[in-house]
């Protein structure tokens, strides 16, 4: 089963394919393009059974912003350009036969979280497509994260030589940490290289907190300091929890039939090229997919 984070490919695709690239009205389809680029590369490379995109349908409304207002208020909004070929792409997903999700209440996260959490138990094993570290946090064995820009590949037991600790404990290690990217405060001076050693010892910051005496034992710099600042910051740490922790449970209505990889409509697909100005790569590329499914 492989799930897609869309937010990371059609971004890249926005700001590494020239805006001068535009529809038959001026508008710009860099991204589209960059986007259908490579989830037909994809298609054609795995030939998946089983497949769906999430896209972010806002960054500034979802549960979490009620949890902690200033969450990802550092962000600017997107170019109206790049909002209008978010919409594109979810046309392009449906043209090529691929199941898309997107929610004002939860972010694509999530949506991949839930998807995840109920296809294994359907007995799929995951395959997780991004460049974001928070999706680490939904590996488990028999699953993979896979960075398709960097053209690497990481298996449950690799994810602490990548990431600093287990899947698992990832939204507590990022709760320490904190997140400058979504504006999530963790506990002052605790980095990285500290939040990584503690979720060594500790499996969960419930863990961490009913046991903060054996900070004194670890080969640590400066327990005292660390203690002291975790034992301060108690209510902030539970909080960027919170943030941090990818919702698995969502309302979402979904079973594994939906999911299936259909073949391309190549007469929307040339339609939406049409509008889009494209020429013969893309229209190429989805007929032999669509040959390749028979």
């Amino acid at each position: 089963m492989y799930l897609i984070d869309a937010s990371v490919f059609v971004f890249r695709a926005y700001h590494s394919v020239p805006l001068s690239l535009c529809d038959r009205d001026g508008r710009p389809v860099n991204a589209l393009h960059g986007f259908g680029r490579f989830l037909g590369d994809l298609l054609e490379r795995v030939r998946p059974q089983h497949i769906a995109v999430a896209f972010d349908a806002t960054t500034v409304h979802s549960f979490r912003n009620r949890l902690f207002p200033a969450y990802k208020a550092n962000r600017e909004p997107a170019p109206e350009d790049l909002k209008r070929q978010f919409g594109l792409c979810r046309e392009l997903c449906e043209a090529l036969g691929v199941a898309s999700f997107a929610s004002s209440e939860y972010e694509a996260d999530d949506i991949i979280g839930t998807l995840a959490t109920r296809m294994r138990a359907a007995g799929k094993q995951i395959v997780v497509v991004t460049r974001d570290k928070d999706l680490a946090q939904l590996v488990r064995p028999g699953d993979e994260y896979w960075d398709y820009i960097g053209e690497e590949r990481f298996a449950y037991e690799r994810i602490p030589d990548r990431f600093g600790v287990l899947p698992e404990r990832m939204p507590c290690f990022l709760a320490l940490m904190g997140d400058a990217v979504d504006n999530i405060p963790g506990v002052p001076g605790i980095g990285r290289k500290t939040a990584s050693l503690l979720f060594r010892h500790f499996e969960s910051l419930v863990h961490l907190y009913e046991e903060l005496e054996r900070i004194y034992q670890l080969k640590i710099r400066n327990p005292g300091f660390v203690a002291a600042q975790l034992r301060e910051h108690h209510e902030r740490a539970f909080l960027a929890r919170q943030l941090t922790e990818i919702a698995c449970d969502m309302p979402l209505d979904v079973e594994l039939s939906m999911l299936e990889r259909r073949a391309p409509n190549l007469s929307a697909l040339n339609a939406l090229y049409d509008a889009a100005g494209f020429g013969r790569l893309l229209r190429n590329q989805a007929e032999r997919i669509a040959a390749s499914i028979g």
